[in-house]
């Protein structure tokens, strides 16, 4: 292989090893979270430090040992990273960290530990005068957008701070390529007859690996801001679609006590108690999901006012396996479906109406079944309170946006024999609990 090729292959190398490390140190939830924010504690820098200055460190040392593989050596772009990063401090340690090795070496390269400082402290520098998302657009594409950086920097007058990331690196590789060249203390990549062109080369590849690893970072930044975003917008329409049901179940119940003030008015008095009592609950609680025995004994307090409401016409069974009740549900997802089998099932019958209530496991999967022996619907109508009631209505429309396409709603119902609404979710546990 001639010394061009070989070059070549050792700057590839440097970059493939700087971008999987980048990688890597993305996937870590410590680590990213040392990206995102800008103001790091003692212990974020630390962390950061250790994170990035080790492996290098590491690389430098199999440099050493092995009087090969020079592509492992990312002195430079390490340290000048770490301090584009987290500031001047971080970087001239990373810088030390990683010029250890060089420094006990054999024969000894002397200028590695000042000059990796020095790099450290330049990146520092540079983070401490330039706007901090100008760190964050600066990109290995820089090259394609180059003229029209310099075009505007000739017509305002002001600094393109693109500009200054781009020729820091390539000025400090000058500095690594004249200093080791004059003294022999210091690695450097060289070619025994290097053309200029090589030298170029060199340099554009140091800037490369250094903006390479901040271009990953990056992504990861923007894919956490989004997430945060997708989880606020879904908070806000879980709780929008939570607040229509209280009006719609409070308005039905209102309607319900009115017709019994005259004719039942210890009945009616009774409702007006067990209602304040359930909508202090509502009021007090502020999560999105709860287990299914905290569903249920909010049921419970529904079903209350119901059975004082109908009298003996109305009677609740159960059927709920005890493996389920730490089953953790959207909270006020039950309330709807026991209403719609009151409202539109068990209203218009003669005689004793039933609910029953029913939670298994299946498959890793909860199930959760809401019977009734009511009227039921005509089969081509079995749709219609899905589309028009504001309670079922809003039932699908809660799973949709908190399970996607993993949730199954299905409505069942046989005319003159009841209806049987079953809800099917993901089966998740409270340490699983989901946060919107």
């Amino acid at each position: 292989m001639t010394d061009h090729n070989q070059l070549l292959l050792t700057l590839l190398v440097k970059l493939a090893l700087m971008a999987m490390l980048a990688t890597m140190l993305a996937r870590y939830r410590r680590f990213r979270h040392i990206l995102i924010f800008e103001r790091r504690g003692w212990l974020d820098r630390l962390v950061f430090t250790l994170s990035l200055g080790i492996p290098l460190m590491a690389g430098v040392t199999i440099r050493v040992l092995s009087k090969g593989y020079p592509g492992a050596d990312l002195t430079l772009e390490g340290a000048f990273l770490a301090g584009l990063i987290a500031g001047p401090y971080t970087g001239a340690l990373v810088g030390a960290m990683v010029a250890l090795p060089a420094s006990f070496a054999v024969p000894h390269e002397l200028i590695a530990l000042p000059f990796a400082v020095g790099c450290g402290f330049a990146g520092g520098g540079i983070r401490e005068a330039c706007p901090k998302e100008a760190i964050w657009r600066f990109s290995p594409f820089v090259f394609l957008d180059l003229h029209k950086h310099v075009w505007q920097m000739l017509r305002t007058l002001e600094t393109k701070w693109q500009l200054v990331l781009l020729l820091a690196p390539i000025a400090l590789e000058a500095v690594r390529q004249l200093l080791g060249s004059r003294f022999h203390r210091l690695f450097f990549l060289s070619s025994e007859h290097a053309s200029p062109w090589m030298v170029v080369l060199i340099a554009l590849a140091t800037v490369v690996t250094v903006a390479t690893p901040i271009k990953i970072w990056n992504s990861a930044r923007i894919e956490h801001r989004l997430q945060e975003q997708e989880k606020l917008i879904l908070e806000a329409k879980i709780e929008a679609l939570k607040s229509q049901i209280n009006p719609h179940f409070l308005f039905n119940t209102l309607a319900s006590i009115s017709s019994l003030i005259r004719t039942q008015p210890d009945t009616a008095r009774m409702l007006i108690i067990k209602l304040s009592g359930l909508l202090r609950r509502l009021l007090r609680s502020h999560e999105h999901f709860v287990t299914l025995r905290e569903e249920l004994e909010s049921i419970d307090e529904y079903l209350d006012i119901e059975v004082v409401r109908f009298g003996p016409k109305l009677v609740v069974r159960k059927d709920i396996e005890p493996n389920t009740l730490e089953i953790v549900v959207p909270s006020m997802i039950l309330q709807p479906l026991v209403e719609n089998s009151i409202k539109h099932g068990l209203a218009r019958k003669l005689g004793v109406g039933t609910i029953v209530i029913r939670s298994r496991r299946e498959n890793g999967r909860a199930v959760i079944e809401v019977e009734d022996d009511g009227m039921g619907f005509i089969l081509d109508r079995l749709e219609q309170p899905m589309a028009s009631g504001i309670g079922l209505a809003n039932v699908r429309e809660r799973l949709r946006v908190i399970y996607g396409a993993t949730y199954q709603l299905k409505m069942t119902s046989e005319p003159g024999h009841g209806t049987s609404a079953r809800i099917e979710v993901p089966e998740l546990t409270q340490p699983e609990q989901i946060t919107a």
